[in-house]
């Protein structure tokens, strides 16, 4: 009987789901309800502790109010992440792979865990 090796199919199938193009951070209002990555550099964060589900927010190419996209992390999530994501994602070029939504007439990506946020070395 011959046996058949799996290996090169599986390492296909995983490449090809890893290598999502990135999406331009200028287009995203045409991808609303796509899986999307958009690779930028993080402009600004911040944690509003106070606020309703305590959100975390990540300013993607620009600093608020102009960041063509914001990623969102809520309070519920941060337990997933080995450091405060305002501390930890700040200043750095990072890729995150989610799906647009909308919110406020702005683009946004909502983050639960940290497998969907890559810094860039």
């Amino acid at each position: 009987m011959k046996k058949i090796s799996l290996l090169p199919l599986v390492l296909l199938i995983t490449n090809f789901a890893l290598c999502q193009a990135a999406t331009n951070i200028d287009s995203l209002g045409n991808h609303v309800g796509e899986k999307v990555t958009v690779c930028n550099k993080v402009y600004g964060t911040k944690f509003l502790e106070q606020a309703n589900k305590q959100p975390t927010f990540l300013n993607l190419g620009a600093a608020y109010p102009d960041s063509p996209l914001i990623v969102v992390i809520f309070g519920d999530d941060r337990k997933n992440f080995n450091q405060a994501p305002e501390i930890m994602y700040d200043e750095k070029e990072i890729c995150v792979t989610g799906e647009i939504k909308e919110f406020k007439g702005k683009p946004e990506i909502i983050v639960d865990n940290p497998d969907e946020i890559v810094i860039k070395k």
